[in-house]
């Protein structure tokens, strides 16, 4: 478990959202990075959790201290109250020296049924009525806790692996203790970053795909680089949002939010966005962040069909 640290808050991160949504996955995937899961545990008891004796083959001395803790919790967690839940960590990080950050896991209503019809799970808001009625029941519960967390991330569209894979890059040891940047790229025509709190639209740009030596490329290499720089529209474009980012991250920073995730789309998410999103990062760089750079679909085969249609 985890003890106080006279220099370094703890830090606890805590895990809820939708039953069905992914919080079994997103635990253990956690627990894989280093940090200490703690499921179905009464948020109300918190305060004592913290404050517990290292466990067998945990120094007493305290050097685990630093040991991140993920506390997973649900509609079915004994005493569960979202708005008693709140102000519960509200008054837990004033008091206490902790540092909370909340991450929620929605999903939408079909793929919820459709994943409880496949286990064959009964719905637990949904004893004597149709299943969507007792997920938007549960909906409706956990919406005050959605409004307040730090991270969203939707897994309607998500495998196992996709889910593992976004906690792996949210929330990895490496990962700065204060606010995480992450700049990332994508393609709309594959579905937009669910968990993006800036998303630029950059196909107002000229397409290098339209181009045959340039298609095969990507936004790091040079000639796409030059291409794009070419564009009448891209060096003010870009300027205006550089200076937009720059103003928010301090203020999202005073406001106490753990992670900002910026992210460029373009048609494929393979020109455009990539040579955004790298050149993004290097200018967070220069204003002294350490931003996280993901490229989503950088892999992924554009078809020209999908080109077509954003052309016509």
């Amino acid at each position: 478990m985890l003890t106080e640290s006279p220099t370094r808050k703890t830090r606890v991160l805590l895990v809820t959202g939708l039953l069905g949504a992914g919080k079994t996955t997103a635990l253990r995937a956690l627990e894989d990075l280093g940090w200490e899961p703690v499921d179905n545990f009464p948020v109300r008891l918190i305060g004592r959790l913290i404050h517990t004796a290292p466990g067998p083959g945990h120094d007493s001395d305290g050097a685990d201290g630093d040991t991140p803790l993920a506390i997973g919790f649900d509609s079915r967690t004994r005493g569960f109250d979202p708005h008693a839940t709140v102000a519960d960590i509200a008054a837990i990080a004033e008091a206490e020296d902790v540092s909370f950050s909340l991450l929620y896991l929605d999903c939408g209503a079909e793929e919820l049924e459709r994943r409880y019809n496949e286990t064959r799970r009964r719905h637990p808001l949904a004893a004597d009525r149709p299943l969507a009625e007792g997920i938007a029941a549960e909906r409706d519960m956990m919406e005050p806790l959605r409004r307040v967390a730090d991270v969203v991330i939707s897994t309607t569209q998500f495998s196992t692996n996709d889910l593992q894979r976004t906690i792996r890059e949210l929330f990895a040891p490496s990962a700065p203790q204060e606010m995480t940047v992450t700049v990332s790229s994508f393609g709309f025509s594959r579905g937009m970053v669910p968990t993006a709190d800036l998303v630029f639209d950059m196909r107002f740009l000229d397409n290098p795909h339209w181009i045959d030596e340039l298609r095969p490329l990507t936004g790091k290499d040079e000639a796409v680089a030059e291409h794009i720089r070419s564009d009448p529209a891209w060096e003010e474009a870009f300027t205006r949002i550089r200076d937009l980012v720059a103003m928010l991250l301090p203020r999202y920073e005073a406001q106490g939010k753990s992670y900002v995730n910026i992210a460029f789309g373009c048609t494929g998410g393979k020109h455009r966005s990539v040579f955004a999103t790298e050149t993004m990062a290097a200018a967070l760089r220069d204003l002294g962040y350490s931003p996280n750079v993901l490229h989503r679909n950088l892999d992924s085969g554009t078809t020209d069909l999908v080109e077509g249609a954003t052309r016509a």
